[in-house]
């Protein structure tokens, strides 16, 4: 059976179901989810979802709320079903056949996937491991410079590795190529203490992706959401399905940006908890990858049968990066205390 077959991570029920393992008994690592799960109101919101009523088209409590926290006027954000729908969104409205689209890797699938499906050609700048599978803005330059690509995706910070690009010099370099589209996914911005979003007015050019399935818990909602200039999202939403954000994914997103508080404390402990991850991870002799986010690489001989061995013998899922072409590596996020603990026991075993 192909564990990978659609290149991401998660509980695989069918696969649990013929190894006979019980998927409320599995630790999932694979997942780059706040392990502390959605605040309580979300809990509540849900419950009190009516479900017999369509919901809002506009999500406009929604986008309200998210223009408060973003600081960008309502008008300039756009709702969707996850992000992955918003990167078929994107593709759809501005790419044509035979475009070029330059996807600075390793990373995320969807883009490439979304592209092809467009008939779009793709050029992929992979970074390598001797460089701790870190892009510069000079090689990135020189990429753009010489495929003049139609459109350019950059995970920032980058999902497998972890690693974050400063803003300031990403934004000079959209600035500097106004005739491509740079879509920057910002899934993971929200883990990094202080980080700041490449968003800026005067890149018309410029699509910014965030999730809130990853920060808040929501993955199994689906909600995601466009920052752009006003045009940008008058387009995008001309084309969108109806009511594709539906009336229980509305009310936990609400409900989840007004315990801001909760997400404060859950995401620190979280940091606090990769410290001890990674110190008791050097201790037993495993290699890791430095990343700026809650998850990070970690190397192995054989990631395909690392994470079924891991699976099988002690039911923990880790991510087997062979998708993302590192046939060596696994991605590990961290998750509470005495999960982190059965890990590094694991793997420990593992070692020896």
């Amino acid at each position: 059976m192909n564990n990978n077959l659609d290149h991401h991570g998660g509980i695989n029920a069918v696969e649990l179901h013929e190894l006979g393992i019980d998927p409320g008994k599995v630790i999932d690592f694979s997942t780059n989810i706040n392990a502390y799960g959605p605040c309580l109101g979300v809990r509540k919101a849900l419950s009190e979802v009516d479900v017999s009523s369509y919901p809002d088209r506009g999500s406009r409590e929604l986008r309200s709320l998210l223009s408060e926290k973003d600081n960008v006027p309502a008008e300039q954000i756009l709702i969707g079903n996850g992000s992955s729908e918003l990167i078929w969104l994107i593709c759809f409205k501005f790419l044509n056949a035979g475009d070029l689209v330059l996807i600075c890797g390793p990373t995320f699938s969807e883009y490439e996937r979304c592209a092809r499906l467009m008939g779009a050609h793709i050029a992929h700048f992979v970074s390598r491991e001797e460089y701790g599978f870190r892009h510069t803005i000079a090689s990135m330059e020189e990429q753009c410079t010489r495929l003049q690509p139609r459109m350019c995706f950059i995970c920032n910070p980058n999902n497998p590795s972890g690693k974050i690009i400063d803003p300031s010099d990403l934004s000079q370099l959209i600035s500097m190529y106004p005739d491509t589209w740079f879509v920057v996914d910002e899934a993971y911005l929200a883990f990094i203490d202080g980080a700041r979003s490449v968003y800026q007015t005067q890149l018309k050019n410029l699509l910014v992706l965030r999730s809130m399935t990853k920060e808040y818990a929501l993955a199994g909602l689906r909600l995601g959401y466009i920052i752009a200039e006003r045009p940008i999202i008058n387009e995008l939403i001309q084309i969108r399905p109806a009511w594709n954000v539906n009336a229980a994914a509305q009310a936990a997103g609400i409900a989840a940006l007004n315990d801001e508080k909760y997400l404060s404390s859950s995401l620190k402990l979280l940091a606090a908890n990769k410290h001890k991850l990674l110190k008791g991870l050097g201790k037993i002799g495993v290699v890791t990858i430095p990343s700026a986010t809650h998850y990070f690489l970690c190397k192995v001989t054989d990631a395909v049968g690392y994470r079924q061995t891991m699976l099988q013998n002690y039911k923990i899922q880790v991510r087997d990066c062979s998708s993302f072409g590192l046939p060596d590596f696994i991605r590990i996020c961290t998750r509470t205390p005495d999960d982190n603990q059965q890990l590094l026991a694991a793997m420990k075993e593992l070692s020896l």
